[in-house]
């Protein structure tokens, strides 16, 4: 705490301190509020508001779109408006290329009330969008890290990726905005993720916390062989969970509870995603959706989702982890039976599914519970310790 205080711009700190912490408490309590009255309604959401990118990486699931797809930005503010009624204040912003989308600065001065997560690979974060970013206060950089000067050019499809991915962390931190930066764990950068001189050099740029995910092949480009065998996700969450208590960062993960126990955040209704067309899917690896927002309001649109309702019912009698990961074939035959639309962009999703071998997810494996009490409290009480289940 002391280091973010110390390296926080002040306005950005305020604004992570109440939209983020004060606003998210509120937020997920009315969220509890809502289940244990039958009702649902997400705590947040996850919305990609352009397909546009300028890197090409694996395991992308906008890649090979046969026509590219953007939020307009009257849509995208209504989502907003709609999602603030029911007392939820936090957005994942996601593409794509999220900087690539023309009206998002304007969105964010908008809902100056908010507090967004940008997730980008960092090549067009530059000084001045650092500095149009600390101005507006309300937004949290979580930059993209996939590995070294080799791995990263080949896992993001583009050049000097490792170089240009640096000079944005320090564009974000030198703004003093609140930063962070993440990294989808396979076998070409494990490595990279289980190394402490990495950590130690986030820590030396002022990074302010690191998001850990386990790489899902899915998109066009999957590259399965990619995906962490049972052993090396047991391996990256021991790792985990033992940093904790090392060193001076936050180090967030999305699969695990308090006890180390796995779930699934589309299954747990914590969060939903809008696809750049206006569909909300489960998450954004599962690429069908049977609702589309802009034809009824969001909250009529969650309580009549028979497509969502029997999802977040099943996934749990199936695993603990990711379904899509460990039998894409179901996931295609639900779709179907919900006459789902394949919201890919490519037209084959379902095929691929049935074609894909299932892989290791984090719902295989033995607990490892938390053993810091502060992560414990964040994940059961503290909006999730800043998204750590979504």
């Amino acid at each position: 705490m002391k280091r973010i205080i110390q390296n926080t711009d002040r306005r950005c700190l305020w604004k992570l301190f109440y939209n983020l912490g004060v606003k998210g408490m509120l937020g997920f309590n009315r969220f509890q509020r809502r289940l244990k009255k039958g009702e649902f309604f997400p705590a947040f959401h996850f919305i990609s508001v352009t397909d546009d990118c300028n890197l090409n990486c694996q395991g992308c699931w906008v890649t090979g779109k046969k026509q590219n797809n953007r939020l307009e930005e009257g849509h995208l503010n209504q989502i907003i408006s709609e999602t603030k009624a029911k007392g939820s204040y936090f957005f994942g912003i996601l593409g794509g290329e999220p900087l690539l989308y023309k009206s998002l600065f304007s969105v964010f001065r908008k809902h100056s009330d908010c507090y967004f997560q940008l997730f980008t690979n960092g090549t067009l974060l530059n000084a001045k969008v650092a500095e149009e970013l600390r101005q507006c206060a309300n937004v949290t950089p979580l930059i993209s890290f996939e590995g070294d000067e080799q791995i990263a050019d080949v896992r993001r499809g583009g050049k000097n990726v490792y170089r240009r991915t640096w000079e944005a962390i320090e564009n974000a931190t030198r703004s003093g905005l609140f930063t962070g930066v993440a990294m989808s764990v396979c076998k070409s950068n494990l490595e990279l993720a289980l190394s402490p001189a990495f950590i130690n050099e986030l820590i030396q740029k002022k990074v302010a916390y690191l998001w850990y995910y386990i790489y899902r092949p899915v998109g066009e480009n999957s590259s399965p062989e990619l995906a962490l065998s049972r052993e090396e996700i047991q391996q990256l969450r021991e790792y985990m969970v033992n940093a904790r208590t090392m060193y001076d960062i936050v180090i967030i993960d999305a699969y695990w509870d308090e006890n180390g126990k796995g779930l699934c955040p589309a299954a747990s209704g914590l969060s939903h995603h809008i696809n750049a067309s206006g569909y909300v899917e489960p998450c954004p690896v599962i690429q069908f959706a049977a609702d589309k927002t802009g034809t009824q309001p969001l909250d009529e649109l969650y309580r009549s989702s028979a497509f969502l309702k029997d999802l977040k019912q099943e996934i749990p009698q199936k695993t603990s982890g990711c379904i899509i990961m460990e039998d894409p074939s179901w996931v295609a035959n639900f779709a179907e039976k919900y006459k789902a639309a394949d919201t890919s962009g490519r037209g084959n999703e379902a095929e691929r599914l049935r074609n894909m071998s299932p892989v290791a997810s984090h719902g295989s494996g033995t607990p490892v519970p938390e053993k810091s009490w502060m992560y414990r409290f964040a994940k059961k009480k503290a909006f999730f310790g800043l998204g750590a289940y979504g």
